[in-house]
């Protein structure tokens, strides 16, 4: 259809909405991005963007901030929780788009960097969306209602968008018996840029320096019956921490002794959308396929999203351009969230498979070094702005 002078309504000012309306704007689109916070601020802590995120980013112009803003890995690093001995080590490529450890709104605040010429509304929260008609319009809290060409729903976990892509009906998430703590904590100053994972029985901590090796990022996970409710926002005793992981060992106990506060929240699994977009409105990253955090690949999705939504609406009509939009991204994101769930098992194996396990790991990663990295080289090496 070619972007020039279309209006666009991008509902959602994090990863994947600013992504794509960064995007839109750089190809002549007239872009209003709706944002119910009161600005670009971004709850959360640490991520890591893996090659295939970092390629976007560079697409979009920002390649240079995303080696200012994060610390490229070196490694990631497997141990054993109760010891802190370690399992197996995975250097990551030195070259090439590279893998980044960068804070959440370090992230949200490059991208916003990239939006020149955008409107912007914050505190502004999205009631309903029409998707039908010569043109979609969205109503707001309180009775206002905007029109354009195209909305897309960038609007996250618990997306207004999604339900009318759906026909107003969307299959309900489930408690996955997880739960997981985030927290940072000051960083020694010889921190190593690695992500380090800490594995024991029905739990995992995961940690990493972040910029420039002034704070450390913890994300833990413990799999335990008691209901936590879902989100980023939802404080909790640094105590209930440490209890749960009063078995590690290696830095863990220092780590956590230093923090002062927590967030808790619940892992839920949401299933892919059905349908990704109805009339002229689309949804993209967690508002078409929330991820959990295993393979950390929910910003990196976001990004691949916007871009293969971008080049679609480029290049075909509103309708064909949904259409291949969806069929080129959900059996993808599929994989990814599956390889996801499988993970989460492999670092919670308990005794004796625990061990069997680790020693197989030791094994290979002396006689192939390379090999666990590359069997998830589907989604490292892919290149979603040449494919």
């Amino acid at each position: 259809m070619g972007l020039a002078g279309v209006d666009v309504i991008v509902v959602g000012g994090g990863i994947a909405g600013l992504a794509v309306a960064a995007g839109l704007r750089q190809r002549g689109a007239q872009v209003l991005v709706l944002e119910q916070a009161g600005d670009f601020r971004e709850v959360g802590a640490g991520l890591q963007i893996s090659p295939n995120g970092a390629r976007v980013l560079q697409a979009l112009g920002l390649g240079d901030g995303l080696s200012q803003s994060a610390m490229r890995s070196r490694a990631v690093v497997l141990h054993e929780g109760a010891s802190g001995r370690q399992v197996m080590r995975l250097d990551l490529p030195e070259g090439g788009a590279g893998f980044h450890l960068v804070h959440r709104a370090d992230l949200i605040a490059l991208l916003a960097s990239a939006l020149d010429g955008v409107q912007t509304r914050f505190v502004a929260q999205v009631a309903h969306v029409n998707t039908q008609g010569p043109r979609a319009r969205v109503t707001l809290q309180g009775g206002e209602v905007l029109a354009a060409d195209l909305v897309l729903g960038a609007d996250g976990l618990h997306s207004v968008i999604r339900p009318a892509m759906q026909g107003g009906a969307v299959e309900s998430p489930f408690f996955t018996g997880q739960v997981a703590w985030r927290a940072l904590i000051p960083a020694a100053p010889d921190s190593l840029p690695e992500a380090q994972v800490f594995m024991g029985p029905g739990r995992h901590l995961v940690s990493y320096p972040l910029r420039g090796g002034r704070v450390r990022n913890i994300v833990a996970v413990e799999e335990r019956k008691a209901w936590a409710s879902e989100g980023w926002n939802h404080p909790d005793n640094p105590a209930n921490l440490r209890a749960a992981f009063a078995g590690f060992g290696g830095p863990v106990p220092d780590w956590l002794a230093q923090v002062s506060s927590v967030y808790l929240w619940g892992l839920f699994r949401h299933p892919v959308a059905r349908h990704w977009h109805n009339g002229h409105a689309a949804i993209l990253g967690d508002a078409a396929h929330p991820t959990l955090p295993f393979m950390a690949q929910g910003a990196n999705m976001a990004l691949e999203d916007a871009w293969q939504l971008l080049r679609c609406l480029q290049h075909a009509p509103i309708d064909r351009a949904f259409h291949a939009y969806q069929n080129a991204r959900r059996d993808r994101v599929a994989k990814v969230i599956k390889a996801a769930n499988h993970n989460a098992r492999n670092y919670h194996l308990r005794p004796p498979l625990a061990q069997i396990a680790h020693a197989g790991l030791r094994l290979a990663s002396k006689l192939r070094p390379d090999a666990a990295l590359r069997q998830f080289s589907w989604i490292y090496d892919y290149d979603v702005t040449r494919a």
